[in-house]
């Protein structure tokens, strides 16, 4: 493929990640500009609800993100450089490999989840009433303002119960990867560990326990979110 990487029964090949010495001073900046930019994003929300004043922060968030982390690249140089592939006998040299399993289970549950995702906002999107369309129209806001401001936040308190859901069964079919010979999380502890060491209850309970624990911090995250747009909302 352009002689950049190369697909083949053994999966795909592309270019690997290098890190320079520019690396670490260009994510500080680019950590920097994020942190700086939620601010000014926050700043300009509390001045609209406040004092009804619009203030445009894109230049400024523009700058921050792609202006900073420019600048270290000009101090100090590249902060990645890529190793490409190459076909050497009967093998792949350099490079990074990508196995046909996880692109299959990626693109497989990407599609499953996605698709009921898409069905949990279109759902709460509509379940806020036509009016409020009609209302933000006679605010002079535009369409994207309107649905930005004021439908979605209040189907938020309508899509983030379902999406808690598809969240925490987008973990538990995970699981379905050791059926395409993916070495995912059941596969190591209930297949490798489990043969190696005969310790059948400890394993499974280990198992099961890393679940629980990816679930339980899931819905916690949910959880905290869908109390802070009820409290916005009802504020």
């Amino acid at each position: 493929m352009f002689g950049i990487a190369f697909i083949s029964n053994r999966g795909l090949v592309v270019p690997s990640q290098i890190g320079q010495s520019g690396l670490e001073p260009f994510l500080a900046m680019l950590g920097l500009g994020i942190v700086a930019s939620l601010a000014l994003r926050f700043y300009a929300r509390r001045a609209l609800f406040q004092r009804g004043q619009v203030i445009r922060i894109w230049p400024y968030v523009l700058t921050l993100l792609v202006g900073l982390p420019l600048a270290t690249v000009l101090i100090f140089g590249l902060p990645l450089t890529f190793e490409l592939p190459q076909l050497r006998g009967f093998n792949f040299a350099g490079g990074s490999r990508i196995i046909p399993e996880f692109v299959a289970l990626t693109v497989a549950l990407s599609t499953y989840t996605a698709a009921f995702i898409a069905e949990i906002v279109r759902a709460g999107i509509l379940s806020v009433h036509k009016g409020q369309m009609e209302a933000g129209a006679s605010l002079g806001l535009s369409r994207g303002a309107t649905l930005r401001l004021i439908v979605v936040p209040q189907a938020m308190r309508v899509i983030v119960p379902p999406l808690t859901n598809q969240y925490l069964n987008l973990t538990k079919n995970s699981s379905l990867a050791v059926a395409i010979g993916y070495p995912d999380l059941v596969s190591v502890f209930a297949g490798t560990s489990l043969s190696q060491t005969g310790q059948a209850i400890e394993i499974i309970a280990m198992t099961m326990g890393m679940y629980l624990l990816i679930s339980l911090v899931t819905s916690a995250i949910m959880s905290v979110y869908g109390w802070r747009v009820s409290r916005s909302l009802g504020a």
